[in-house]
């Protein structure tokens, strides 16, 4: 066993770029796409994901993050608990004993997953991995009990690979990312959400017929509507509530609008190795498999931040935050390292609501009001998580949180079912047993539906 982590500990540390080719050439072949075609293929995905890092690190990162910090000391923000982002969660998470085997184990469930037929999706995400080992390194911590964590991990990863099925469609169709879904542990928790709240506002006469769609917008406003231009807008007034200069405000406002711009030329550079791919993969699967359906390629959720309606919501809800944390009765949580990942969390939302950026902001600010409140909440046992690896605490800090994964609804109800002990392992156990079995039956109606049409193709 410690031979077998070392081995992927030595592929994680890798990285994306590397991996990623390596993976892809492999399921190229796998799939009879040819060496050159596979490699090709591969290597466009590496500089895919090399030019989204690029962006998001060196634009997103660089430029939101200290304006974020800048606003919250200057409005002197002080709360107890010390959001300290998600590179500290992923950190926290793998450096758990649940995250030393995630990656062997979600491997293992996922090639069991496709085999029973009860997901469509290859998640080569192998990274993103560590977001099913928060909430099994929470749980064990709650239940002094490793098994029940590795159970909840495993638990955790079944519920998401099904949403991620469910939601592929839409994320083919708004997103413009055929042959992907994405069952990323922090964005996908909040489709159930948005899901309730959206036929929710359908309701609700008046709202219900608000739309701000970007498509709409683009045509009325003309140029003025592009997303360099709300991207760059988006800019001067974050940077005006950061107290920044002028010459601040103007670079933080060109960063933004470029962010816009250029996550989703990256995005579509990466499609290009990968619908090859994924083309290969679906003729495999029909050809041999006749019962598995459309088979789907699990990705970052980062290759769907750039859509313009995405980041323009994120971007209005920053401030936002900012403001629910000060005024929301029970929170204790400071917004701070996270508020850069706000994107993340609507790149699902989008689709749900249809692209509609009115929708997409109410949905927004119900998802962080519970966020608040989760991350809140789980505090005590992610602080705990944190000394139990060593994790360097911020100087003053008593106790620490983040937005991802510390405001994850999914990790909430999986943990606090687990104060139940065992009985309530067993409820998310056959929660997430039910929806892969449901899964099951939904691919092969799927399946028969599709090999139906191909035989009327064949008689015209």
């Amino acid at each position: 066993m410690n031979t077998i982590i070392s081995v992927f500990q030595f592929i994680q540390g890798l990285g994306v770029s590397v991996v990623m080719p390596i993976v892809i050439f492999i399921l190229g072949l796998c799939f009879g796409s040819g060496v050159g075609k596979s490699l090709r293929a591969g290597l466009t995905v590496g500089v895919g994901f090399i030019g989204l890092n690029l962006v998001i690190n060196s634009l997103l990162g660089t430029s939101l993050s200290p304006a974020v910090q800048s606003m919250v000391e200057r409005f002197g923000l002080h709360l107890s608990v010390i959001d300290v982002g998600w590179p500290a969660a992923a950190a926290i998470a793998m450096g758990s004993t649940v995250g030393l085997i995630i990656i062997p184990l979600g491997l293992v469930v996922n090639i069991v997953m496709i085999l029973t037929n009860t997901t469509q999706t290859v998640d080569v995400d192998i990274w993103d991995y560590w977001h099913f080992a928060f909430t099994g390194a929470l749980s064990a911590i709650l239940t002094n009990s490793m098994v029940i964590g590795i159970a909840v991990a495993v638990i955790n990863m079944v519920i998401v690979m099904v949403l991620g099925d469910i939601t592929a469609p839409m994320v083919e169709e708004s997103l413009d990312l055929p042959g992907v879904s994405l069952p990323h542990g922090f964005t996908t928790a909040y489709v159930p959400i948005a899901l309730v709240v959206n036929k929710a506002i359908d309701f609700i006469p008046g709202i219900n017929k608000i739309n701000i769609n970007m498509e709409v917008t683009q045509k009325r406003f003309g140029v003025f509507g592009e997303p360099i231009l709300l991207g760059t807008f988006m800019g001067l007034i974050i940077g005006i509530l950061a107290g920044y200069d002028v010459t601040q405000v103007l670079v933080l406002a060109v960063s933004l609008g470029a962010v816009l711009v250029l996550i989703p030329k990256m995005a579509a550079l990466l499609m290009e190795g990968l619908i090859p791919i994924s083309d290969a993969a679906s003729e495999f699967i029909q050809k041999h498999f006749k019962s598995r359906g459309k088979i789907y390629i699990g990705l970052d959720s980062a290759i769907g931040v750039g859509h313009p309606v995405t980041l323009s919501i994120a971007f209005i809800l920053v401030p936002i935050t900012i403001f629910l944390a000060v005024i929301l009765p029970g929170n204790q949580v400071l917004p701070f390292a996270d508020l850069a990942v706000i994107p993340w969390m609507f790149v699902l939302i989008t689709p749900v609501v249809k692209q509609n950026g009115f929708r997409g902001i109410i949905v927004g600010i119900v998802v962080l009001i519970l966020g608040l409140w989760i991350a809140t909440d789980l505090s005590p046992f992610i602080t705990q998580a944190a000394r139990d690896v060593n994790f360097k605490m911020p100087v003053g800090a008593t106790k620490i949180s983040s937005i991802c994964d510390g405001a994850n609804p999914l990790t909430w109800v999986l943990f606090t079912l687990n104060k139940l002990g065992w009985i309530g392992t067993g409820i998310g156990a056959v929660v997430a047993g039910g929806m892969a079995f449901w899964n099951r039956l939904r691919i092969k109606k799927e399946a028969r539906l599709m090999h139906e049409v191909e035989i009327d193709i064949l008689k015209d």
